[in-house]
């Protein structure tokens, strides 16, 4: 019973984590909304910060341990997870209409966020004197201002009228306030044990295997976490909300690179192995697939056959790192 103690505690760890994120964000919107905050504001920070929650707590609990490799790994494989996995899935389910707002902001600021992590990881290039490169806590600091500059673009979005209607469908449950502060009080429990639990199994199982820690980031914690941003870009694509399943997946790609990492860096630096640069590249690339795909669709929308070669291409990226490094 011991040896499978690590999986376990990984799965019971994932399930108290997105559980908790979910009981946490249900318990804050109905607090918000009780108070008269609208559900365009509730939308863009509760919501929005809830289904990146997991990949925080992740991350904080990782770069404590000094497990740096589970915490970069779990930022850049969640990245590759949304564009290819599930925007490619919410594709399939219905065409996604490319807003110009996303175009011309988010993807150019998503760009700008996985550069900066690019430059930031490799700076020992431009002259530092040791051989590692470290997310040090200065680099931290970098992230977490852009990711203010960010916040200021939210903000001034958020005065937008069609900013508004965009979000005017956030669903929020009216319960009572003893029952909100009790889901708040659970979300807060179950993220802090899932997530302790979560990289405790991740390790255990690393060593187990002799995997890189790197690679059960890139994979295993990556897809888990992704799971919110997944059930909320197939729900409105279900819902022929196209428009908000891209915004989701673009703005969760520049809050897990400025934010989370950024605020994992200054936390405890972060070793950063050149190994981590190809997908970097491949998160870059991804990116760009999708200006590269608008000349050859509809009326400006991602088309399922598009989504169609974004899942592909997941499937061929798993595949990769396989054959190159477990």
């Amino acid at each position: 019973m011991e040896a499978y103690l690590p999986y376990i505690l990984f799965v019971i760890g994932f399930v108290l984590l997105l559980k908790g994120a979910d009981w946490l964000v249900e318990g804050s919107s109905a607090i918000a909304k009780r108070y008269g905050l609208s559900p365009m504001i509730i939308g863009l920070t509760i919501v929005s910060f809830g289904t990146s929650l997991p990949e925080l707590v992740i991350n904080v609990f990782a770069s404590f341990k000094g497990s740096a490799d589970i915490a970069i790994g779990n930022i850049i494989g969640s990245n590759i997870s949304n564009l290819l996995l599930i925007l490619g899935t919410s594709a399939i389910i219905y065409p996604i209409s490319i807003k110009k707002t996303v175009v011309f902001s988010e993807i150019p600021f998503s760009l700008v966020a996985i550069t900066l992590l690019g430059f930031l990881g490799n700076v020992s290039i431009f002259g530092a004197v040791s051989g590692s490169t470290y997310l040090s806590r200065i680099d931290g600091g970098i992230l977490l201002f852009f990711f203010a500059l960010f916040l200021g673009y939210i903000i001034s979005v958020s005065k937008d009228e069609k900013a508004l209607a965009l979000h005017s469908d956030v669903e929020i449950h009216k319960i009572s306030p003893l029952k909100s502060l009790l889901y708040i009080l659970a979300g807060i429990v179950g993220l802090f044990i899932g997530g302790e639990w979560t990289v405790e199994g991740a390790i255990e199982i690393a060593k187990f295997f002799n995997l890189d820690e790197k690679f059960i980031g890139l994979t295993i914690v990556a897809i888990g976490t992704s799971l919110p941003e997944l059930v909320t870009s197939a729900v409105a694509a279900f819902k022929r909300d196209t428009e908000i399943a891209l915004g989701n997946i673009i703005g969760s790609n520049i809050f897990n690179v400025l934010w989370i990492l950024g605020l994992s860096a200054v936390i405890n630096p972060l070793e950063f192995t050149p190994n981590f640069n190809s997908d970097i590249l491949i998160v870059l690339f991804a990116t760009c697939l999708i200006f590269i795909l608008l000349p050859f669709s509809r009326s400006g929308s991602m088309e399922r056959s598009h989504g169609m070669i974004f899942v592909g291409l997941y499937i061929s990226y798993i595949i990769y790192l396989i054959i190159y490094t477990v």
